[in-house]
């Protein structure tokens, strides 16, 4: 395995738990349980930015370019319509 897929492996394992630690969040009762997993997925956010990072630095990753401003508008309209 090469730094390439290891770093997409481990996004992708890292979206993973993050979907896992929001699902506990919204299903937990209990508020010191729920600030625990709220403390864990931020910081499983912010290894996933991180790692994010080192990805597109690397050229691993290259992110779509910025949206239009008339892709927003489109956007916001759907939103906010009723």
């Amino acid at each position: 395995m090469n730094e390439k897929q290891a770093i997409a492996d481990t996004l992708s394992s890292l979206n993973a738990f993050n979907n896992m630690l929001t699902y506990s969040v919204v299903q937990s009762n209990n508020k010191n349980l729920r600030d625990t997993f709220t403390t864990f997925r931020n910081q499983v956010e912010d290894l996933q930015w991180e790692i994010y990072l080192i990805a597109k630095e690397n050229g691993y990753y290259v992110p779509a370019a910025p949206a239009g401003q008339a892709d927003i508008d489109a956007v916001k309209q759907v939103v906010t319509s009723e």
